[in-house]
């Protein structure tokens, strides 16, 4: 795998499964390799219980933002639709999950100080709600620099 030679953007997503659904890296490894994926797109997923698991090796181009994963890092928090409707947008992250991302994210804006937090859907062209909450909102209420698409 080719290695990012920059940090842009620390890109939050959810795995767009219903919230009883308790998958972690590996799940997700398995459906994006199922898609013809080397890897899982994500370096990062933050299951229900707030564990968070490695993906992609950090260090590498990661696969979850067209045209951008050479300069960002993906962090996929577990949930995000609907329980009786997959197609609905929920943001229904545990209190576990908001936790280790902020956790996660002291440590990467540490590592990557000019890193900015934005959420997938506002990237251009990112037809989706993903991940289903205001990422650039939420990180400049928990005092992470949040950032737009340059």
């Amino acid at each position: 795998m080719t290695d990012r030679k920059s940090t842009k953007h620390l890109v939050l997503h959810c795995s767009a499964t219903r919230p009883a659904m308790d998958v972690g890296a590996a799940d997700i490894r398995r459906w994006h390799q199922a898609q013809g994926w080397r890897d899982i797109g994500y370096h990062y997923v933050i299951r229900r219980n707030g564990k968070v698991e490695k993906g992609r090796a950090e260090q590498s181009v990661g696969a979850h933002v067209a045209r951008y994963n050479s300069a960002s890092l993906g962090i996929c928090l577990v949930g995000g639709v609907k329980q009786n409707d997959f197609t609905v947008p929920e943001d229904n992250f545990t209190p576990e999950q908001w936790a280790s991302l902020r956790e996660l994210l002291a440590v990467l804006v540490r590592k990557y100080p000019s890193a900015k937090v934005i959420g997938h859907r506002d990237f251009p062209g990112v037809n989706k709600a993903c991940p289903s909450f205001d990422a650039r909102d939420w990180a400049r209420k928990n005092g992470f620099p949040a950032g737009e698409v340059k």
